[in-house]
């Protein structure tokens, strides 16, 4: 009981730690790097479970292993008592209201990149005059709670959230079919870590390019189509084509899980993002145990739980539609940030009829109607060159009705 609670208390501590490592890293970075940081520390994640089967060779026994991982996290430890090494996120604090220490956090950046805190742009009263302006509010903290109070938040945290469910779940769909070809553990060890960084390096390829929304629809829509083309063909497929969408299948499920972190690490505002994304975070987990608990029923109800993640796949290619587009934004500060994100039109919207200019946008010299608006004026000049030069006289006598004439006519 003791080792199983222990176990729980190492998961859960581990679960903190990367949590707070990815916010820290997404809140450190402009828009434009934003996605490179975050896919390089998953690559790195993934060098650590290739190195994970070697030291576990070198180790041999399971309490040398654990002492080697907590000698490892021992050291990491030791950088939340240096700030250099782990700096506390300025954006969080200042959306939190914590002034004294987010100007003491863009103090240390500035040292830190070499920016002189003497010079005119960078001085106090210049990048700092806003904060100083405000007194010393108290810190104003949220809760997850207040989450639930909002509608477009907790719209995309259920999506986005369900997503990342899906993505996580659905891989056992597709890594049974690869029992046959790979029947030592190693194997589909290896193979499961070199789908991931192969995920890692699609989504740094085409993210920052495309956009979030439609990547994660794609990638979506794909794990959908291949899990009901194994679902519904297995007999009739060839076993080379059951491994190719298995293992396609297990890459873009692998991407979508990911993307969906991702993702809503952009479009949870700051004041809950720690909290939001260790929900999406859980329910990523709660779909990864699918796996093991098939594994425990000697995979009894396995066609039933595949019909049903591939339905989940297809429900969640119409729900990825309703969110917003986080490419290229700041990131969302207060829960009002959060309420004001829209999501962008599904096609492009045709010019309506009664928004067409008054003239065409073709050049003058080659536009029939631009030659006819040229003759129009040239004509109109001339009439009223030709009105100045007639005497006051003859203008009279051209305006007044000849006699038997009808007035009206003559106007």
């Amino acid at each position: 009981m003791m080792l199983l609670s222990l176990r729980l208390l190492l998961g859960a501590v581990l679960a903190g730690t990367f949590l707070s490592l990815y916010v820290a890293r997404l809140e450190l970075c402009d828009p434009p790097h934003r996605l490179m940081v975050v896919m390089v520390a998953g690559f790195f994640w993934v060098a650590g479970e290739l190195l994970l089967p070697g030291l576990a060779v070198l180790c041999r026994q399971w309490r040398l292993l654990q002492g080697a991982v907590t000698l490892t996290l021992a050291v990491l430890a030791t950088c939340w008592g240096c700030p250099s090494l782990f700096p506390e996120s300025p954006r969080w604090l200042l959306a939190t209201r914590q002034l004294e220490k987010g100007r003491k956090g863009l103090r240390a950046l500035a040292e830190g990149n070499g920016v002189s805190l003497e010079d005119e742009f960078y001085s106090q009263e210049h990048l700092l005059a806003e904060l100083e302006s405000e007194g010393a509010p108290l810190p104003c903290y949220h809760t997850l709670c207040e989450v639930f109070s909002t509608r477009v938040i907790w719209k995309n945290s259920l999506i986005l959230g369900f997503t990342a469910f899906i993505g996580s779940g659905i891989q056992h769909c597709f890594t049974r079919n690869l029992a046959p070809y790979l029947p030592q553990f190693h194997f589909s060890y290896f193979l499961l870590a070199a789908l991931e960084a192969a995920a890692c390096l699609f989504l740094c390829v085409t993210v920052n390019r495309v956009g979030r929304r439609p990547i994660l629809l794609l990638c979506t829509i794909l794990t959908g189509i291949a899990s009901l083309l194994l679902l519904a063909l297995t007999q009739y497929l060839l076993d080379w084509i059951i491994l190719i969408l298995s293992v396609l299948g297990i890459a873009y499920s692998q991407a979508v899980t990911m993307l969906s972190i991702f993702f809503a690490s952009e479009v949870l505002p700051t004041v809950v993002r720690g909290a939001g994304l260790g929900l999406i975070m859980a329910a990523s987990f709660v779909g990864k145990a699918a796996g093991p608990i098939m594994d425990i029923q000697n995979n009894r109800g396995f066609f039933l739980h595949h019909v049903v993640f591939a339905s989940f796949a297809i429900l969640s290619v119409l729900s990825i539609m309703l969110l917003p587009e986080s490419k290229g934004r700041g990131l969302p500060e207060s829960l009002h940030d959060g309420e004001s994100q829209r999501r962008p039109p599904l096609f492009r919207s045709s010019r309506r009829r009664d928004q067409l200019p008054l003239l065409s946008p073709q050049s003058a010299g080659h536009a029939p109607e631009a030659q006819d608006y040229a003759h129009l004026v040239t004509a109109t000049k001339k009439m009223l060159s030709s009105h100045r030069r007639t005497p006051p006289r003859d203008r009279q006598l051209l305006l007044e009705p000849t006699p038997g004439s009808d007035p009206q006519q003559e106007i």
